[in-house]
């Protein structure tokens, strides 16, 4: 296997800037950092992570996430190793229950035992105000990823989602299209994202002069189980709605399901929009409606912005011209689960 060494005679450096290169420090100019990356590619260097772990080099990035969603936390997954990667960092995936009590004691002591750099924290854990203290009390690197239409304070680097907007633009579009009996499907309270979602929903009425109706409010889970047991007691009231907007995929396949079950045609005489555009939302017969929320690139921003701010303290400095926080704005994708009311 080609060592540091190797790249370094290659590419006529010292083996010390070859570390810089790989450690992406901006003290090397462009031309050496292409000789160096070129050399790495046709050695096929692999950077020796145990050996800097014993340097004390903190190589680690932590997947921290609460989430019963499998398609989020994959997508999640494949954005956050794609970046590690590309930056020469490794991923830990760690789940952790939100309800277990003493998080931060618990994240505090995987940073300080397995040479973890830095945290990826994802809802639940990226919108608890106490957590967020607690690690920048202890010192400790994140980057949060998040529910809100713009950066909630300056306390460290995040990427926000706007699902306030997606959650408006989804519910005019139905509007528009005649519905006016629609029905909301939330997902955990716990969950910025429910509220947010509910909120644009909320606002999305109230600009058409459409009363809301509480019977028509569902707070359940983020889960197909959740989704069909909802649709199924809407369908059986004396005045069900003519459309579902359901807070993901998942919710809107099992309103999907149920509606199927009951016999009633989906988009004619119910609509369904989903949201994220999961898997769920391709699979499924008609195909969703649904707000497209790129799941793998937020998690690819997030961590570059985690990496960056790793290094730049790293630094001891400050460079105002990397950014530290980045915004989504999750686009509606129209398919087959909708259509205008039938007269």
């Amino acid at each position: 296997m080609a060592t540091i060494k190797d790249v370094a005679k290659l590419a006529g450096v010292s083996f010390k800037t070859v570390s810089r290169v790989i450690n992406r420090e901006l003290s090397v100019g462009e031309e050496l950092r292409e000789r160096v990356w070129r050399a790495i590619k046709e050695l096929d260097y692999q950077p020796n992570i145990s050996a800097r772990q014993l340097r004390g080099g903190a190589s680690f990035i932590a997947f921290i996430y609460d989430n019963p969603n499998s398609h989020y936390v994959i997508d999640m997954q494949h954005g956050i190793l794609s970046e590690c990667r590309e930056q020469g960092f490794e991923l830990l995936i760690h789940p952790v229950h939100a309800s277990g009590g003493a998080v931060a004691e618990k994240l505090e002591r995987l940073v300080r035992t397995s040479h973890i750099a830095g945290l990826v924290l994802t809802p639940p854990f990226s919108e608890s105000p106490e957590l967020i203290t607690a690690l920048l009390g202890q010192k400790v690197h994140f980057v949060r990823i998040l529910s809100a239409s713009t950066a909630p304070d300056d306390l460290g680097p995040c990427v926000f989602v706007d699902d306030f907007q997606a959650a408006f633009d989804i519910t005019d579009y139905l509007l528009g299209l005649g519905h006016r009996r629609i029905a909301f499907l939330g997902g955990e309270m716990a969950h910025r994202s429910s509220i947010e979602r509910l909120n644009g929903y909320k606002d999305a009425l109230e600009k058409r002069q459409i009363p809301l109706d509480k019977q028509l409010v569902l707070e359940g889970q983020y889960s197909f189980d959740s989704g069909a047991e909802r649709t199924h007691k809407l369908l059986q009231s004396h005045k069900p709605p003519s459309a579902i907007f359901a807070s993901n995929d998942e919710v809107a396949a099992g309103a999907l399901f149920a509606a199927r079950i009951a016999g009633v045609d989906v988009p004619r005489t119910l609509s369904i929009v989903g949201f994220e555009d999961s898997p769920f939302s391709r699979q499924s017969w008609p195909k969703l409606t649904t707000a497209h929320q790129p799941n793998t690139a937020i998690a690819g921003r997030a961590t570059r912005l985690l990496i960056e701010d790793i290094r730049r303290q790293r630094r001891d400095g400050t460079d105002e011209t990397v950014p530290r926080n980045c915004g989504f704005s999750p686009e509606l994708i129209v398919r087959d689960s909708t259509c205008a009311v039938i007269p």
